[in-house]
């Protein structure tokens, strides 16, 4: 173990829990034909049908991406008649929209949502939490350096670290079971307001330079 002699160790953390500021939704559209790039957007008819009914609900067209396309061909020839699964990433601005995103993706026989990644304000969170996590350390050494008798010269060492902890939505279930209610009723939905937010946690261990006892 590493000697640091005349000094003191202090902890401190500081642990805050953040809301989402925007969600990306990822979702497979299975088409009957074959294209890519911005033609798919336009030419596949089951994509062009999701993205005209999501720039209706209010979604700009800079906000869907196509990432990608998995053809699929029985034959083994790759043909505009073959079928193709299109990768689809949507950004949703507004969290209030998201159950509403998912019952456009229900209603859309051909579309999946797959999943969805939540983004979070997590530098300005870990910025903050350092600067109280540090402030809190300083406190601490100050009270335990006059308790010993002993001024704090400076810093030795110092090492951070982040936890952060989300908890995942069983998003996927709640899609299928849109569609199950759906097929049974053709009643509108009624919406929802999807929250999420994570933890972050800032730790700080300092070693602090200190005086002989006395001086």
């Amino acid at each position: 173990m590493e000697s640091k002699p005349d000094t003191i160790k202090v902890s401190a953390y500081n642990r805050e829990e953040i809301l989402a500021s925007h969600a990306d939704l990822f979702v497979t559209v299975r088409g009957s034909s074959v294209f890519s790039g911005n033609e798919a957007i336009k030419k596949a008819r089951e994509v062009s049908q999701l993205v005209d009914e999501l720039t209706r609900f209010g979604i700009s067209s800079e906000n869907i991406h196509l990432q990608g396309v998995h053809i699929e061909s029985s034959s083994g020839a790759l043909l505009k008649s073959s079928s193709a699964i299109y990768r689809l990433r949507i950004r949703s601005e507004k969290l209030d929209q998201v159950a509403e995103l998912i019952d456009i993706f229900a209603s859309q026989k051909n579309a999946t949502l797959e999943r969805i990644d939540w983004k979070y304000p997590e530098e300005s969170a870990r910025e903050r939490g350092l600067e109280a996590a540090l402030a809190k350390a300083k406190v601490k050494a100050e009270k335990i350096a006059a308790l010993m008798g002993v001024k704090l010269l400076g810093v030795y060492d110092f090492i951070e670290n982040t936890y952060d902890q989300e908890a995942p939505i069983p998003f996927q279930s709640q899609a299928v079971m849109m569609k199950s209610r759906m097929a049974e009723s053709a009643e509108p939905s009624l919406g929802m307001e999807i929250q999420h937010s994570k933890t972050v946690q800032v730790n700080v261990e300092i070693w602090y330079r200190v005086s002989e006892f006395g001086r």
